[in-house]
């Protein structure tokens, strides 16, 4: 039988790669209906995407430049989706 591997996803961008590990850290996801990424307000998920930033920074790029863009991206991002209506 044939197996194939998913492979990784390319991220093209420092601002893409901090918003893989936003995700995969669980401090933010995306709204369900509109994609939009949103902020789950989880200080230790925060902090778990910042001590991987600072351990694992992209090829090229400093554990310091690696960690600002994981908060400039934190920074864009809001609690609520803007296309969904208020409750």
């Amino acid at each position: 039988m044939l197996m194939t591997k998913e492979r990784p996803r390319t991220i093209r961008t420092l601002r893409g790669w901090a918003i893989n590990v936003l995700q995969e850290a669980g401090a933010i996801h995306e709204c369900e209906e509109h994609g939009w990424a949103r902020d789950r307000a989880d200080p230790h998920a925060r902090e778990r995407a910042l001590d991987f930033a600072r351990q694992d920074p992209p090829t090229g790029v400093s554990s310091d430049q690696a960690a600002a863009e994981v908060r400039a991206v934190l920074e864009t991002i809001g609690d609520t989706c803007p296309e969904c209506l208020p409750e």
